[in-house]
């Protein structure tokens, strides 16, 4: 299987009054690295984009990426852009990299735009190679520039960050340090949720070391999906046995729910819940559960009972 490492620059809109709603962000150039399997180079792919709908270089991007309208005009208009992008990324088996987690977005809102094909009905997985980078080599939590990462691994910089190809460059060069080094990092897929799970039975559930994820379909909204039994369920993902929770669902900030279960033979699991905006209108939900220490649960308890003050203070208020 091949690596499509790519990265996108956009350009946006230079007052508010100039927005475009269903297109904050207009691809203007498409970079990309095709890598085998064993972190080898193979292909490459670079195009500048027309744009269609900002006639205006914001100033930040600008800036940023030392691009002026003049050398835009020149491109290829969207649509046969990322049609002649597609079709390189298809020529074998492959499966999609980028630095972060907005490219692989953007690039679906752009092709929705135009009203072209979805590459997809449902989420895509694909490598957050930033994500991979703090797994293999810091903490695992922290999110870095690819500058910084390239540093780190004393690469060299022989041309200039900032434009949609050399970015893809650098990454494809820390991806291949990853497979050298620490191919275990791999198995933490990322999911594009541009297009949600249609169904219940399209729902994402993926089990990496030491925690679950599970992405939802949409729901009208964030009463209907804490409603679902799936989504507020606690169970074991090592026994898979449904657990009692010793800390119902609570939650601070109206956005992110926490709980606390026990199971008998593996410990306290702490469940996690984010509510999303969909792109429809409503929303999905985002779960984690992990296995935590006695120290980490009695935290948790101790949030709870501050998310209680909290409400019962705003009830007075």
């Amino acid at each position: 299987m091949n690596y499509i490492v790519f990265d996108l620059e956009w350009n946006q809109y230079s007052t508010e009054s100039q927005e475009v709603k269903e297109l904050p962000f207009e691809i203007i150039e498409i970079g990309a690295i095709k890598l085998n399997d064993r972190g080898v180079m193979i292909s490459e792919f670079s195009k500048l984009v027309k744009p269609s709908v900002y006639l205006e270089m914001n100033k930040i991007t600008s800036r940023l990426i030392h691009l002026q309208m003049q050398e835009l005009l020149r491109g290829e208009p969207f649509v046969e852009a990322a049609g002649r992008f597609l079709a390189w990324c298809r020529e074998e088996k492959y499966s999609f990299c980028t630095w972060g987690s907005m490219d692989l977005t953007e690039l679906q809102r752009n092709m929705a735009y135009y009203n072209m094909t979805p590459m997809s009905e449902g989420p895509i997985p694909f490598l957050d190679v930033q994500k991979l980078f703090s797994l293999a080599f810091e903490d695992g939590r922290s999110r870095k520039s690819l500058e910084y990462a390239v540093d780190h691994l004393e690469l060299p910089k022989d041309i200039p960050f900032h434009r949609a190809f050399s970015d893809a460059y650098y990454t494809a060069q820390i991806l291949a340090r990853i497979l050298a080094k620490a191919p275990r990092v791999l198995g933490n897929v990322s999911y594009d949720v541009f297009h949600l799970p249609r169904s219940r039975e399209q729902e994402i559930r993926v089990q990496f070391e030491g925690y679950t994820k599970y992405i939802t379909r949409e729901f009208t909204s964030k009463t209907e999906a804490l409603m679902d039994r799936e989504v507020i369920s606690s169970k074991c993902y090592l026994c898979h046995r449904n657990l009692r929770k010793k800390l119902k669902w609570f939650t601070v900030n109206g956005r992110h729910y926490y709980c606390l279960a026990y199971c008998e033979k593996h410990g306290y699991l702490k469940g996690k819940i984010r509510i999303q905006k969909a792109p429809a209108g409503g929303v999905y939900v985002v779960k984690t559960t992990k296995l935590v220490t006695d120290q980490e649960a009695e935290g948790l308890r101790e949030r709870s009972a501050r998310a209680k003050v909290f409400r019962k203070y705003k009830k007075k208020v």
